[in-house]
């Protein structure tokens, strides 16, 4: 058997545990719930963000929210829910909660169909690229026009604790 374990972002971790013991391991005890599961909805996110006065694109990216959502997709789906990366968390409303649900699923089900986002060495375990970069609305456009209002100011880059962030100001309120 080989194993090999390719991480040159060092997201990720490896560690043996057996499967009994999965629910109780520490590294997965204070994760959210899985984005395309059943127990992520938009009363779930409401109650997570009513105490959350940041933006709500960095609190996107905390996994103890919500399981697996990384920056390229946050991006995306707050683009695709029309909301700006900037909004207070705690002022989502619930119709704009299930917009957000919505376009998070949406987005991770379109990528995974694409094979995942390949921005400079990722490949799958049978080393196909993923091609789902060929479908960003937003994430690494910055200058360009926006694919929907196709306004004059265009998509914007700013930086929100440490990651980019990639949206249009007209679109996305």
């Amino acid at each position: 058997t080989c194993l090999l374990y390719n991480d040159p972002r060092r997201f990720g971790f490896m560690d043996i545990t057996s499967s009994e013991n999965i629910a109780s391991y520490p590294k997965f005890l204070n994760l959210g719930p899985e984005p395309l599961s059943d127990h992520f909805d938009f009363k779930q996110l409401l109650k997570a963000l009513a105490a959350r006065k940041g933006p709500i694109k960095p609190i996107l990216l905390d996994q103890k929210l919500v399981a697996g959502i990384g920056n390229i997709y946050a991006c995306e789906a707050l683009f695709r829910a029309r909301l700006s990366p900037r909004r207070s968390a705690f002022r989502i409303s619930e119709r704009t909660a299930r917009y957000l649900v919505q376009a998070i699923k949406d987005v991770l089900r379109d990528a995974i169909e694409a094979g995942g986002s390949t921005l400079r060495n990722y490949q799958d375990p049978s080393g196909k690229m993923g091609y789902f970069q060929a479908n960003f609305a937003v994430y690494g456009r910055d200058g360009l026009s926006c694919p929907n209002c196709s306004c004059f100011t265009g998509i914007k880059k700013i930086t929100q604790s440490g990651r980019s962030t990639f949206f249009c100001s007209k679109y996305q309120k």
